[in-house]
């Protein structure tokens, strides 16, 4: 029997700051298999993390309303401050490719889900570098003696092509060089369009995962006049077309377990058996702790944390092959129970 992999999402996010290397070093710590950086570029062409290219984004009224990094407190920074068009968004903020990488290193991060985490460590820590992650999980399978590997996703790739900053290139060279893609040092690469993750599996030998959002298309798709959603994706069509240049899907969770409208569990959809029908592995997310993730049935009533637990094992019995979650320790453990229980 394979046990599902765990892919601790932006590393051990529910306790540490995302995208930092003490969130990477946490969830190594806590048993993942994977660490999951989303990938960004600098001015001057360096791969960092972040969960977009937003660094810090302001209302129509000045108010902050997202902030993953201090930049809005820096004075010298004021003059960053514009209005760009990312994916159809209109967004008035700063951005990671008008900073050079020694710039961005004087910022420090801060915890994205401000009203519902902890802020406790905000500004310790700084932004990491594609090559920083890399050399701290292949120092960890150096000392830990198991594989840890990294599970990189591009981000907004149209959008850093259009401007000179092109992010396949760099990702792919980084994982040669720090010899991700083997056994020993296993690797993803994702993408929720779909033109870079062909593109790629001609360039790479890294396995390739296709994300499948609940709404909306790729943008690469609707940008060329292709009429087909995410959803026309999860059709058997679709899955066949992907499984020309991929090895998985990354459906969000709710494609294959939906929820109604009181936010109750519905009756589950054949995401899984289909895809695997197809040849693709399939990776789901986002798994979280907290009860505004969780459906109903399983929220523990004034309680921070609901039954995660129990919503992953569901998803393990029903053949799910990796979780993207930002609690690691907790899906390491609800795996280890699941396969004692399906041992015995």
């Amino acid at each position: 029997m394979t046990s599902p992999i765990v892919i601790a999402h932006r590393g051990a996010s529910g306790y540490r700051p995302e995208h930092t290397i003490a969130s990477y070093e946490l969830a190594i710590e806590m048993g993942a298999n994977f660490i999951e950086p989303d990938l960004v570029s600098t001015r001057d062409g360096v791969l960092v993390a972040r969960h977009e290219n937003a660094l810090a984004l302001l209302d129509a009224d000045g108010h902050l309303i997202e902030e993953t990094t201090d930049v809005a407190s820096i004075p010298r920074f004021a003059e960053r401050l514009t209005v760009k068009v990312i994916e159809g968004r209109k967004l008035r903020g700063w951005f990671t490719e008008d900073f050079t990488l020694d710039e961005l290193k004087t910022l420090r991060a801060r915890e994205r889900m401000r009203n519902l985490r902890s802020r406790e460590l905000d500004d310790r820590f700084e932004i990491p570098t594609f090559d920083e992650i890399l050399e701290l999980a292949g120092a960890a399978c150096a000392s830990s003696g198991r594989p840890i590997g990294v599970y990189p996703e591009t981000k907004f790739p149209s959008y850093f092509a259009s401007i000179g900053l092109s992010l396949e290139e760099p990702l792919i060279a980084a994982l040669e060089k720090h010899r991700f893609g083997t056994d020993d040092r296993p690797a993803f690469i994702q993408s929720f369009e779909v033109g870079n993750l062909r593109r790629m599996s001609s360039m790479t030998r890294v396995p390739l995962v296709q994300l499948i959002a609940t709404e909306g298309a790729p943008h690469d798709l609707g940008r060329s006049g292709d009429p087909r959603m995410f959803r026309d994706l999860l059709t058997d069509e679709g899955l066949g077309m992907i499984a020309t240049y991929a090895a998985a899907v990354g459906p969000d969770k709710r494609w294959i377990l939906p929820r109604t409208d009181d936010a109750s569990s519905a009756p589950v959809k054949a995401v899984i058996p289909r895809a695997h029908s197809a040849g693709l592995a399939v990776h789901a997310w986002t798994f979280r702790a907290e009860n505004e993730f969780l459906p109903r049935e399983l929220c523990r009533e004034g309680e921070r944390f609901g039954e995660l637990e129990s919503e992953l094992a569901q998803f393990f019995d029903l053949g799910v092959d990796g979780v993207f979650c930002d609690h690691p320790d907790k899906a390491v453990a609800a795996r280890s129970a699941w396969r004692g229980i399906r041992m015995t």
